[in-house]
């Protein structure tokens, strides 16, 4: 195995999936169980991996006039948080605003959308496909650490706790509204 294609695989994940760390954090800190938000990060990226790899084979399976669309997905997450949190439900036991394992899956697909489009290309011309596949499914796993470490942080469990409620909303919206007018 060429550890330059690893070393090269891992460095384009790493900088199209930067603010996927925020989201995580932000999930982490929310759910009800880990579990959950890592099952719903490898659903959706695993997806966005399908998408890529058969994009790069020439079959597009979502093409891309539609990808925008994929921003409704946490777009409508984001204003169903905000309205509860309007409404005024704010109980300290529910935790609502973290989505479960396949509204996770969709926010991390149309956050991921944008990588698609990245992916495809590279996968295009590269000889070691399964390579960036394989590197990119441990790195999901390392991402959800990261974002678990960083939810565990005092400092930054504290920040989470006092704003994640507003944050995690906010944050819904804004990637789909990226996503929307990304086309």
């Amino acid at each position: 195995m060429d550890l330059g294609v690893v070393g090269q695989a891992a460095g384009m994940f790493a900088v199209t999936n930067v603010d996927d760390l925020v989201l995580l954090a932000l999930f982490f800190a929310r759910a009800r169980s880990a579990w959950q938000v890592v099952a719903g990060q490898y659903l959706g990226f695993t997806a966005i991996l399908v998408l890529a790899v058969f994009g790069s084979l020439g079959a597009s399976l979502l093409p891309a006039q539609f990808r925008p669309w994929l921003g409704l997905i946490p777009l409508a997450l984001g204003l169903k948080a905000a309205w509860s949190l309007w409404r005024g439900s704010d109980d300290e036991h529910e935790h609502d605003a973290a989505p479960g394992v396949p509204a996770m899956a969709g926010v991390t697909l149309a956050n991921g959308g944008d990588n698609i489009g990245v992916y495809v290309p590279v996968f295009t011309v590269t000889d070691s496909l399964w390579v960036y596949v394989v590197v990119f499914l441990l790195l999901v796993g390392v991402w959800c650490a990261a974002g678990r470490f960083l939810a565990s942080r005092q400092v930054v469990a504290r920040a989470l706790a006092r704003c994640g409620h507003v944050a995690l909303p906010v944050v819904l919206i804004v990637i789909g509204v990226l996503v929307l007018f990304s086309g």
